[in-house]
């Protein structure tokens, strides 16, 4: 098992392998060993991919200071795959879950009884914050964990309220360790590694890329039953969060703002389509208690 593990981590570490290639292999060869024996041609031929593709695969995996580079990283991170115990268990039940995991932190926050993903837009108008004060805080003290993206705006908001009132809270990263984005917040990054969790799909030394931020909200709705939004554009990254959020079966909540803001339009349409609305914290507080 330790071996097979370690066999995807290095495959998640190469840059040519996608998550459609790593499921495809896994389906074809549960061990993993293939891509460690065979020829370019031969991986080229079985899994359907170009053969400069295969070439850079297997001269990635056989790289000695990539085994050199993973054995940096289990020293400074922990390292969930699929085939671990600490895996998320809520990640995976979600359609495409990560196959790897970098973290940072505590762990065991995964399994928090209470928990719930807030987001919502990188430029909250002045009615948004004291809003969502007042309904996050009886629901922090209640023990709920908070989940979010570290973004500017409502997800820095959220983390913070936790940090500030002895809550736990779990930041979702759209870029890899080494290159913490957006930089505004240093040291929230920071207190979160101290108590709390900041996790990532992305080797430590992957950049920030604007196609990774849509692909690990799903992650931010994946790791919880509910999700809240907080001012969201009739176009925005939020809504594709609440796309996801739908898509794993869990349920939504909205705040409503007022009328004619531009930062009210995407939330005042989810309460349309059938988000639960949010007027106090009771409001999402009664969905746990009955």
């Amino acid at each position: 098992m330790e071996n097979r593990r370690r066999r995807l981590i290095l495959l998640h570490l190469c840059p040519q392998v996608t998550r459609p290639l790593l499921k495809k292999l896994m389906k074809m060869d549960p061990s993993l060993l293939y891509p460690f024996s065979c020829t370019p041609l031969d991986f080229s031929t079985q899994l359907s991919i170009p053969f400069s593709r295969a070439q850079a695969v297997i001269k990635h995996v056989n790289n000695h200071n990539i085994m050199k580079k993973l054995d940096i990283y289990e020293q400074y991170f922990t390292i969930l795959t699929c085939f671990d115990n600490q895996y998320p268990p809520q990640l995976r039940l979600i359609p495409d879950p990560p196959y790897v995991l970098y973290v940072q932190g505590d762990p065991t926050l995964f399994t928090s009884p209470l928990s719930i993903s807030v987001i919502g837009t990188r430029n909250p108008s002045s009615y948004a914050l004291p809003t969502m004060k007042k309904v996050l805080l009886p629901l922090i003290h209640s023990g709920f964990t908070i989940v979010s993206g570290m973004a500017l705006g409502i997800d820095q908001f959220a983390h913070s309220l936790a940090l500030e009132n002895q809550g736990k809270t779990i930041a979702v990263l759209g870029s890899g360790f080494q290159h913490i984005y957006p930089k505004n917040n240093l040291y929230l990054y920071k207190k979160m590694v101290e108590n709390h969790t900041v996790i990532s799909e992305y080797p430590p030394d992957v950049p920030a890329r604007r196609y990774q931020f849509p692909e690990r909200n799903r992650l931010i709705s994946g790791l919880t039953p509910s999700t809240f939004v907080i001012e969201a554009r009739l176009k925005s990254g939020t809504l594709i969060t609440v796309d996801q959020a739908l898509e794993q079966g869990k349920d939504v909540y909205a705040l409503p703002g007022p009328a004619g803001s531009a930062t009210s339009e995407g939330c005042h349409k989810m309460i349309n389509d059938g988000a639960k609305l949010v007027h106090t914290y009771q409001d999402i507080l009664e969905d746990w208690l009955e």
